[in-house]
């Protein structure tokens, strides 16, 4: 997540089959299609994360379903309300209900399961600097128990999951427990930066002065301190500033205990490095104190519900980072029994976690406990290996790290991969940053072979909603990545440029024919009718120094190897590569394959420039 102040087949038979379930009801009694339903969300529940594909959506920028709700309610400027599209920083009126009518769209390009960003209340309009912006994004939440009126109502949410749920789609839910929107204000800060303020420089327990003595005897907030009774001695919030909350908004956050400064770090600005990427406050949201047991047991309770009422299939985790390690080790456990008491044993849950290396990702599965985060190291690699020209052992590299994760292998098997979202900028616009003068043309085919990465390697791939319609992007700011898929009215959006499309920016943007859907869909194709392309162990065969061939090697369970062979380079490549000398017979999947192996454990492959090929090895004669 990050936030500009001033400063991310299968459709004929999706359609096919909803089409069979509304005839059937004139004909079969309901009982039979409520058990049949029933069939189909365990079936759908016992598939295990790891075979998933996610597609991200932004609700607001997506479909607007139900204009009536595009001020959420609310009456006056857009400062009031949050509304302007044609303003990138505002609401646009994209909701609930316009995701919903175009679910089977989502369904045909291939995806399993869709992540929405986060549908809470939020704060309609926050100013920094001078600077308005909206919480169009769902990252500003104040009412963690309802839904924000400019997407929808709970009935809508319901209706959304149930929805996804009949046509073979888990619904990832993004939660935050890392802040809220800004409410809580500093007396010392009137009019001037809110700088951070230290542990050590301002401590929590303070001498006795004029107003008497400040949190006598409170331990800290370090384990092995991280106590009720501990806490209960933590009875001021004016150890680094004096904060207060304005008397409009004393009430405004739900659960109503989250009104309390109390439940807050109030140190001022994270720095973002130090112990204040984790007490300070993010771009000025109010830091939540997450390692008070009584917000432990608050957030466990807010997202248990979430489960209980929605039946939803997994978490992505807002600013996991931002957050102390024994949060996450009472509140994952907790999550992942509530689940599973509900009948949904896959529950999936991955963080977000903005760093770019296999080690310091992998320390939020080692020491936090998070089960998976985003693979931001991989993203950058292809950002390296494919927008950049750099070498192949880029992304080689980042395999090589799997090891470091909890579980290793079997962790590195659930990591959500991405080629860009609505935190880094799109991987189009990488391209073409890097290569101004590429032609659109050579733009979309490394578009195309950055997804081809994430499909057909380890983890779990998550497209990001307009990338299959090639969208490009404007720049690296979180903003100019949230582009609307229905006719825009911002004019920057209507006039950047797309990949395959003479299409004005003006127009929707859900074409099934467009170059980049079918491509995507049609390896998506080629993935779900491989188990080893889905979840098969991998190995990794060849990259080098420079742009070229990178190879890895899947295996299915049987023991058959798929072989997927890159070319990052501008020119045909010919060569060889390392498999396993079981593997004797190859057919192709994708592309074009040789039918035999050269010897014993060498394969020859001919790759075109910027393409890929996919061909299965087999022992059986």
């Amino acid at each position: 997540m990050r936030y500009r102040f001033a400063f991310t087949w299968v459709a004929i038979f999706g359609s096919l089959g909803c089409a069979t379930v509304r005839s059937a009801h004139a004909e079969v009694p309901s009982s039979i299609i409520h058990s049949k339903k029933l069939d189909s969300l365990t079936a759908l529940r016992s598939r295990p994360a790891e075979g998933e594909v996610i597609y991200l959506v932004i609700p607001d920028r997506f479909a607007n379903g139900d204009p009536s709700n595009d001020r959420g309610g609310l009456s006056g400027k857009r400062s009031e309300t949050g509304y302007d599209p044609t303003d990138k920083a505002f609401y646009h009126g994209g909701d609930l209900k316009g995701v919903t009518s175009k679910l089977d769209y989502i369904r045909g390009l291939g995806a399993t399961a869709i992540w929405l960003t986060p549908v809470f209340r939020n704060k309609a309009v926050q100013e920094e600097d001078g600077y308005q912006s909206a919480g169009y994004h769902g990252y500003w939440p104040v009412d963690f128990t309802d839904i924000d009126p400019h997407l929808g109502t709970k009935a809508d949410y319901k209706a959304f999951v149930d929805a996804a749920h009949a046509r073979g789609m888990k619904v990832y839910f993004d939660l935050v427990v890392n802040h809220t929107a800004d409410v809580i204000k500093y007396r010392e800060c009137q009019g001037k930066a809110c700088t951070y303020r230290s542990r050590a420089d301002f401590p929590y327990t303070r001498k006795a002065d004029s107003k008497g003595a400040i949190n006598q005897g409170f331990l800290g907030d370090l384990p092995p301190y991280l106590t009720t009774s501990n806490f209960s001695k933590l009875t001021s919030p004016n150890y680094a500033y004096t904060p207060y909350v304005p008397a409009a908004e004393r009430h405004i956050k739900k659960p109503d205990w989250l009104n309390n400064p109390i439940y807050y770090h109030n140190r001022g600005n994270s720095i973002f490095r130090g112990e204040s990427a984790q007490l300070g406050d993010f771009m000025g949201l109010d830091d939540i104190f997450t390692e008070n047991p009584r917000v432990v047991r608050g957030f466990i309770d807010i997202y248990s519900r979430w489960i209980d009422d929605y039946g939803i299939d997994g978490f992505r985790i807002d600013t996991a980072r931002h957050v102390d390690a024994q949060f996450w080790q009472a509140f994952v456990p907790a999550m992942l029994a509530r689940a599973k008491a509900k009948g949904i044993p896959n529950f999936h849950i991955f963080g977000e976690v903005m760093e770019f290396t296999p080690g310091r990702l992998a320390r939020a599965t080692r020491v936090d406990g998070l089960p998976a985060v985003n693979d931001f190291a991989l993203q950058a690699a292809l950002v390296d290996a494919i927008a950049k020209d750099g070498p192949t052992s880029k992304i080689t590299d980042v395999f090589q790290g799997d090891a470091l994760y909890a579980k290793g292998d079997a962790t590195a098997a659930e990591l959500v991969t991405l080629t860009g979202n609505h935190d880094v900028m799109r991987f189009a616009h990488a391209v073409r940053e890097a290569k101004p003068h590429a032609s659109f043309d050579e733009v979309m085919r490394r578009v195309r072979l950055a997804y081809a990465v994430i499909l057909f390697s380890r983890g779990i791939p998550a497209i990001y909603y307009g990338d299959e319609q090639g969208f490009t992007g404007e720049g690296a700011i979180d903003q100019d990545s949230r582009e609307d898929m229905f006719p825009t009215k911002v004019s920057s959006y209507q006039s950047e440029p797309r990949l395959g499309s003479e299409a004005p920016g003006n127009n929707d943007h859900f074409d099934v024919n467009h170059p980049l859907y079918k491509s995507i869909s049609r390896m998506l194709a080629v993935r779900a009718g491989e188990p080893a392309l889905q979840r098969g162990r991998q190995i990794s065969r060849l990259s080098g120094d420079a742009p070229g061939l990178l190879a890895i090697s899947r295996f299915s369970p049987s023991g058959d190897e798929v072989l997927v062979v890159f070319n990052t380079s501008l020119g045909p490549i010919s060569g060889r590569v390392l498999v396993e000398s079981t593997s004797q017979r190859w057919t192709p999947l994708y592309g074009k394959c040789q039918q035999q192996s050269v010897a014993p454990g060498s394969y020859a492959v001919e790759v075109p420039a910027l393409e890929f090929i996919i061909c299965k090895g087999s022992n059986r004669q």
